[in-house]
């Protein structure tokens, strides 16, 4: 009988562990005992990676978002049940008042290295957080941004929910849709110089190696001119994207300057004349949706595949 009692113990106890959920969030790894029934994710991409896995129901209300962007037809039908707790980033009290158990953000996406909400600050009230990989460079090392990073994300959080089926299926389905997009497209004689313009007249505001759209370019075909940038987002100088000469810029569109005017700031500005892209009026714009890792880069690797091919 004692040997019955143990082995039973035993199973229970095996069973309680392959319950339990482990995932690696930039440089923590996150044990989870149960999939998150009160979840919230901070700004527009990481909002939508949760409604496309399907997990609206599990989340209390999102943030982020009306602060700096508006929400698209398909975003707002996805999300039309949850409250938006916070425009901008939100406070600890904040999230502890929605007696949320999960906080999907990222460092500069809802959180701030050194800042009030951090996973540690979090920690003692019930609420485990998972990072954004992209915003990990913030933190520590990584290897430089690439479409892995959204898949990763994707596959993390179909763990976390106990979804990962569904997340493997719409990771499988976004690589053989890019797959078969670009083996249709024609070969580009050599990989075109792309800038991205994100804000800024004094300086501009751009990705580097760790920013999203750094992936993007690199998938498309093309070429970052500031790929030597060790920042995910991150101001440069006038005179270096003059000096490398882009023959694409990319506008991300969001804010309250909006794309036409950027490009018209490029285009009217006399220190912009000799740059290819300006001469050649080559300009593409990605909404910021599209820019920061989410679902739609798919769409965006396709529209700058397309733009680094056109005439």
């Amino acid at each position: 009988m004692k040997r019955t009692l143990t082995t039973l113990a035993a199973l229970l106890l095996a069973g309680a562990a392959t319950a339990q959920t482990i995932v690696q969030s930039c440089n923590r790894t996150v044990t989870f005992d149960a999939p998150p029934q009160a979840a919230i994710s901070n700004d527009v991409n990481l909002t939508e990676m949760m409604l496309v896995l399907g997990l609206a129901d599990r989340m209390v209300g999102y943030t982020g978002v009306s602060g700096w962007k508006t929400l698209d037809e398909e975003m707002t039908a996805g999300i039309e049940a949850l409250p938006e707790l916070s425009a901008k980033y939100p406070s600890k009290e904040v999230l502890i008042g929605a007696e949320a158990d999960f906080f999907f953000a990222g460092w500069n996406y809802g959180m701030k290295v050194g800042g009030e909400v951090t996973p540690e600050t979090l920690e003692p009230f019930g609420i485990q957080v998972y990072e954004l990989t992209e915003s990990c460079i913030h933190i520590g090392a990584k290897e430089a941004a690439s479409m892995d990073d959204m898949y990763n994300d994707l596959r993390n959080l179909g763990a976390i929910f106990d979804v990962s089926d569904r997340a493997e299926g719409l990771i499988a389905g976004y690589q053989a849709e890019l797959a078969t997009f670009l083996d249709a497209e024609p070969p580009l004689d050599a990989a075109p110089r792309v800038f991205v313009y994100d804000s800024g007249e004094d300086v501009p505001f751009t990705a580097g190696k760790y920013g999203m759209p750094n992936a993007l370019i690199e998938a498309a075909g093309g070429t970052n001119i500031m790929n030597d940038l060790e920042k995910s987002w991150a101001t440069a100088g006038w005179e270096a994207v003059v000096e490398r000469n882009p023959e694409v810029i990319v506008i991300v569109n969001y804010g309250e300057v909006t794309a036409d005017q950027k490009r018209a700031f490029l285009r009217s500005n006399p220190a912009f004349a000799d740059i290819d892209a300006v001469r050649n009026d080559r300009f593409v714009v990605l909404e910021y949706v599209e820019a920061t890792p989410g679902p739609r880069n798919i769409e965006a690797v396709k529209t700058l595949a397309a733009a680094f091919r056109a005439e």
